[in-house]
């Protein structure tokens, strides 16, 4: 996939403005969000019509995106508490994106700007089938130029959950911002959710990838990974051996894998079992966000009930609830636009009954 740079080449640097030097009253007084998402937040331009290639499409839906925060805008639809911790450019894009966060009452004083670098883009090519290809424009974009001195690290003591991608990982200042992050996470007794989200277009290589991704995987209580990820990960091994999933990437403190396969729904493996969640089968128009919409389903609940890994009903249920999440938005163009509400996923759970 082609790479570039939006308005020209930029300078690297640290510069950064602040939501606020002080934490308003309302925000301290507020109640400790239960996730805290760390990483990318951009612009996705999604083609107003599948199927055709960048240069052929028409015109482009603008739409905020990035999968950290669309998992912690995911929760909030939900009716749980997220918080949003990284980095935009001081631009038009940037203050809308934080304030998209605000409306959708995600708590966005962990985010910070930068005055020199822009937000970051991506084209969204769909295919026919709503399936996706990127071209990123970030050179550095913002949110690669975030600093372990610009983390709110209270935010993120306080929280239950921490969840975190892999793109975060790619370059410097950043990557040594997220590692730091883990660290308080850890400290604090947070759980580690990790959804690799891998991209491989934004890394050196695909050798670069398959090890910074790796490089934290022993670290996470719950993994989600796709099938496409598992086969890129263990160098083409089948993504449905069970063998495969347990003996090369079920490491011996994790709590929670789990395998999503889109319209299939997921498998789950913990220490004392696994299976199957049937998905949910809807008109997809794009998939982009459904994986997002999905942990955000599965974290929202496990924030309510930390130890629900323990519980295979429980863990079934609260799968079933995140498949429902996850169909909803592919029926939509866009991310954040397309995440459910809590009453919307309830509504398509009773249409569609119990799983078969």
């Amino acid at each position: 996939m082609m790479m570039g740079c939006f308005g020209g080449s930029f300078k690297r640097t640290t510069t950064t403005t602040k939501i606020s030097s002080k934490k308003p009253k309302e925000i301290r007084e507020r109640k400790n969000p239960q996730v805290v998402c760390f990483g990318e937040l951009l612009i996705d331009f999604v083609p107003t019509v599948s199927g055709v290639s960048l240069a052929e499409a028409p015109g482009f839906k603008k739409a905020p995106g990035g999968a950290p925060a669309n998992v912690a805008v995911g929760i909030s639809r939900l009716g749980g508490s997220a918080a949003f911790l990284g980095k935009v450019g001081d631009d038009e894009f940037g203050h809308m994106l934080a304030n998209i966060l605000k409306e959708n009452n995600v708590d966005n004083s962990g985010m910070r700007f930068d005055k020199e670098a822009r937000t970051a883009l991506a084209f969204v090519t769909l295919r026919a089938d709503g399936e996706r290809e990127f071209m990123f424009f970030r050179n550095p974009s913002a949110d690669m130029l975030f600093t372990e001195a610009e983390l709110d690290k209270d935010l993120i003591k306080n929280s239950t959950i921490f969840h975190y991608g892999s793109i975060s990982l790619i370059e410097e200042p950043c990557k040594s911002a997220h590692l730091a992050a883990m660290q308080v996470a850890k400290k604090a007794g947070c759980i580690l959710s990790y959804d690799p989200n891998l991209r491989l277009a934004l890394w050196p290589s695909a050798e670069a990838a398959r090890t910074g991704i790796m490089s934290i995987w022993d670290q996470a209580d719950i993994i989600k990974v796709s099938e496409e990820e598992i086969e890129f990960l263990t160098g083409g091994d089948d993504p449905y051996d069970h063998n495969v999933v347990l003996t090369k990437l079920f490491h011996p403190n994790l709590k929670l894998l789990i395998v999503t396969e889109g319209p299939d729904g997921c498998r789950y493996y913990t220490k004392d079992f696994h299976g199957k969640v049937g998905g949910v089968k809807v008109n997809c128009v794009d998939t982009t966000g459904a994986g997002d919409a999905f942990v955000g389903g599965l974290l929202n609940s496990l924030a309510s009930n930390p130890q629900l890994f323990k519980d295979e009903k429980k863990l079934r249920d609260a799968l079933r609830f995140a498949n429902v999440c996850g169909a909803i938005t592919v029926t939509q163009r866009g991310a954040i636009p397309s995440l459910p509400t809590k009453e919307t996923v309830l509504q398509k759970l009773e249409e569609v009954g119990p799983e078969a």
